[in-house]
């Protein structure tokens, strides 16, 4: 890569933006306040080139209000370095002056992106990987909707059919889908195990028969009809269809993530469902050639310690301060979930434990092992197998 003739380094806000631009010297060629308005951003990119087309910007964000910006810049096939928000605050430090602007925080970035080579470009991600990263952000307000849902409908089912709310388990769906047939005992009781059980199979529920026999005992368990009775089981129906909208909407995750080319790599490892797997490509992009290696990976991830030595103290390690909270969050829990399904993962865990690590080390570490692994398999393509048993001859 030729090196650019000039840095353009910009300070991203919500409403404006602040573009500073210098040369190989450090010396400002431009300075200006800029609106997050596509006329406006498309103006700056062109007086920029016309001071030289050889150019490198950077930005101390990229998403958000800099997601307008980093879209143009690519369309004009523009290289881009990304620097964090802390670095720049921290990099303030060593210029002259105490004060902070946002013309001093734009030459920071643009100046400490000619002079660093350690830094991050951005690239531009699919279509997929996109989509995924703004649906896993909305999927956790979604589970806290649909738990308070959830506890909404057992409050409100337990005012007039207490033996039913004790005997369903309303986190799966086929309970959810019978509340909204059914609510009242005298209902479960005229319709009796066979119609009830035709009814749930009509509409694909499993173990059908299971569900319906417990829905007759508990009506038969109860044949008092509590006051309020009527109003009470519309509101059940009604919190019982919010509840099945809210799992249409969390099951487009994984529809969306079934598209991606790596999908099937990934839900081949043990453990990595499809949610989780929507997680890794919503925090990688899917690809690993921006990592170059997978220590580099884990150092995104957090699973790879950091150095902390001074002096004649050497030897200490400890957890970096800056990585992807969600991609360490994905990576433990496909291990977690690993142990019950992959007799590798479960020997790797058992040495760890062995070695006197406790169950939350060496879960990090298996974690670790397993970013590795499916490191290599996407960037090989290779679907995950099992290591053959060794026999020895007779």
């Amino acid at each position: 890569m030729t090196v650019p003739q000039i840095w353009a380094g910009v300070d991203i806000g919500k409403e404006h933006h602040h573009c500073v631009v210098i040369n190989a010297k450090g010396e400002r060629l431009l300075s200006r306040r800029v609106l997050n308005d596509e006329a406006a951003l498309l103006k700056l990119i062109g007086d920029v080139l016309t001071l030289d087309t050889d150019a490198l910007w950077a930005v101390d964000l990229n998403h958000g209000g800099a997601a307008l910006l980093v879209g143009l810049l690519l369309s004009h096939d523009q290289s881009m370095l990304y620097i964090t928000g802390l670095t720049v605050h921290r990099a303030s430090a060593s210029y002259w002056g105490e004060g902070k602007t946002d013309a001093k925080d734009a030459f920071v970035i643009a100046d400490q992106a000619r002079m660093r080579r350690d830094l991050g470009r951005l690239r531009p991600g699919d279509e997929i990987a996109v989509d995924l990263r703004t649906l896993t952000g909305r999927r956790t307000d979604l589970m806290c909707d649909r738990t308070r849902q959830i506890n909404r409908l057992r409050a409100q089912l337990l005012e007039i059919f207490p033996p039913l709310e004790r005997g369903l388990e309303l986190t799966n769906k086929g309970p959810v889908v019978l509340l909204t047939g059914y609510q009242t005992p005298a209902a479960i009781r005229r319709s009796g195990v066979k119609c009830v059980e035709t009814w749930l199979r009509a509409r694909k529920v499993r173990c059908a028969a299971d569900l319906a026999r417990t829905a007759v005992e508990a009506a038969e368990a109860q044949h008092t009809a509590l006051p309020g009775e009527k109003l009470a089981a519309s509101m059940v129906v009604r919190l019982a269809k919010g509840v099945m909208t809210l799992d249409e909407e969390i099951a487009e995750i994984e529809a969306r993530f079934r598209e991606h080319p790596h999908a099937e790599v990934i839900l081949s490892l043990p453990g990595m469902g499809k949610q989780v797997g929507a997680a890794f490509i919503a925090a990688t992009g899917g690809y690993m050639d921006a990592f170059g290696s997978a220590d580099r990976l884990a150092g995104y991830a957090g699973l790879a310690p950091a150095p902390r030595d001074s002096g004649r103290v050497s030897g200490n390690l400890r957890r970096p301060r800056r990585f992807h909270r969600g991609l360490l969050n994905a990576m433990y829990l496909s291990a977690l979930s690993s142990l019950r399904s992959c007799p590798a993962s479960n020997a790797y865990y058992a040495c760890k434990r062995a070695e006197g690590k406790g169950h939350k080390q060496a879960l990090l570490a298996l974690a670790r092992r397993r970013l590795n692994v499916l490191w290599a398999m996407i960037r090989d393509g290779a679907c995950y197998q099992a290591e053959p048993s060794v026999t020895t001859a007779a």
